[in-house]
């Protein structure tokens, strides 16, 4: 008889916490930011895109390419600095990390892979005016 009402005991205690104290806790604040995110730098220039020759081959931060991911070359951004590629032509847009060096042909700004270069819609050319934003 007693190890019933106490677990009865315990079960109305629980409840009863649950009921004053999870309603009176408050959830913590969420950001809501006014305006959108400020890129660091912005400049345009000439994407090109690399894909099946360097496919499965390592690149300059140690990472097998794969010309399916969303990754890019630059010159001189440091490694893992993440940048979105604008199209200007189709205003289309991707998120996408630094993880090689290059392009070494003079007059292009960035190397995207392939998927990439799909999603911006200049595949097919190999190249394209583009905003880039740090």
């Amino acid at each position: 008889m007693r190890s019933g009402f106490f677990v009865f005991w315990a079960g109305f205690r629980w409840l009863l916490l649950m009921f004053i104290v999870a309603t009176s806790a408050q959830a913590p604040a969420i950001a809501h930011t006014a305006d959108p995110i400020k890129p660091i730098r912005v400049w345009e220039g000439r994407a090109s895109w690399y894909g099946p020759h360097f496919q499965g081959r390592p690149t300059a931060n140690g990472e097998i390419y794969d010309m399916f991911g969303p990754t890019a070359a630059h010159r001189t951004l440091p490694l893992g600095s993440i940048v979105r590629v604008v199209n200007l032509r189709t205003g289309r847009s991707r998120v996408i990390r630094i993880n090689d060096r290059g392009p070494y042909i003079p007059g292009r700004e960035i190397d995207v892979s392939y998927y990439v270069a799909q999603s911006l819609g200049f595949a097919v050319q190999g190249l394209a005016k583009v905003r880039i934003e740090l």
